[in-house]
């Protein structure tokens, strides 16, 4: 049984990722943290969670807290990361993996000094639709891939813009690096690693202090190549991904719980499948089996440090 403490019991745990960790095999959730302690209290009751704290460190050194799972913003990740290594810790940390692809090199390397794993919370590697998604590209369901296109709409924010995501000194940028990371991270998955990236974002409304329309393109080596729209000032919303290949079209969902569509020629076949009700569980199911030394888990440090470093190269942290 793998025992879990949450940092950060916010919106994100009550029902996409918390539950998974009481809900999948051979695990459990004994303790959650919060700044705020009777806010971490009555999460913990209404979940049936043993133990609350309000301090990170009490909770990363509780005896009976065998992985750590950090639910915090950016900006805490590389610190609270390094905390949990030199506890000895295995660690979950969500995404994006952190501020830049610099803090994750450090997160890797804390980790590995302390000989326990890292993995990153893009949980979308271990759902049922994108390993449907993953497949039929393998299987050269549309011939072979030869360029993609992401496409993901929404209205201006209103009066959730004061939420720390628009904030780019807790979140790292705007809904871009919120979004986006997990759209780079699926390409990684399907595609390989992103080898050359070139990105071009913009405040189109001034609302706030982040960008809120992002270009970019992307380079797969020599074999493929990409681009994006992140489009967070538009009059309507979209959210697709598009696989153009050599004998056709594949279409899938990145956020919305619709359908995969395949189209070759006048043939045209309509995957339906559906999200489940914790979208963490899959993941956390993949953690627990590898810490049992029986499975793998596919979102490992280094795959969320790859999909950082096209978020630096996208927004212009780096030069390369």
């Amino acid at each position: 049984m793998t025992r879990w403490g949450i940092i950060g019991c916010g919106e994100v745990t009550e029902v996409k990722s918390g539950p998974a960790f009481q809900k999948a095999t051979g695990s459990a959730l004994v303790a959650v943290m919060r700044r705020d302690l009777s806010k971490a209290q009555d999460y913990a009751r209404r979940h049936g969670v043993p133990r609350a704290y309000n301090s990170a460190g009490a909770l990363i050194n509780d005896p009976e807290v065998d992985a750590v799972y950090i639910a915090t913003p950016p900006s805490t990740h590389c610190e609270l990361t390094l905390a949990v290594a030199a506890a000895g810790k295995p660690c979950l940390v969500e995404k994006p993996m952190a501020m830049d692809h610099g803090e994750c090199r450090r997160m890797i390397e804390a980790c590995a000094a302390g000989g326990v794993p890292l993995w990153v919370a893009y949980y979308r590697r271990a759902l049922p639709r994108f390993l449907l998604v993953r497949d039929l590209l393998a299987a050269n369901a549309i011939g072979t891939v030869t360029s993609v296109h992401v496409a993901v709409t929404k209205p201006l924010a209103g009066t959730e813009r004061s939420n720390w995501r628009f904030d780019p000194a807790i979140a790292g940028a705007g809904l871009f690096f919120d979004l986006g990371s997990h759209c780079v991270d699926l390409l990684d998955f399907f595609l390989g690693p992103i080898t050359g990236v070139a990105g071009f974002p913009v405040n189109t409304a001034a609302a706030y202090g982040a960008e809120d329309v992002t270009a970019a393109s992307f380079s797969f080596g020599d074999r493929m190549v990409g681009t994006g729209i992140w489009n967070f000032n538009a009059g309507s919303s979209t959210d697709t991904m598009t696989f153009l290949g050599s004998e056709g079209i594949l279409e899938t969902p990145i956020f919305s719980d619709s359908d995969v569509v395949v189209t070759r020629g006048s043939e045209r076949q309509v995957h339906a499948v559906r999200y489940p009700p914790h979208v963490h569980q899959p993941l956390v199911q993949t953690i627990v089996h590898e810490l049992a030394g029986t499975g793998c888990c596919p979102s490992t440090a280094e795959s969320g440090a790859r999909a950082s470093w096209v978020l630096d190269g996208v927004l212009g942290k780096f030069g390369g």
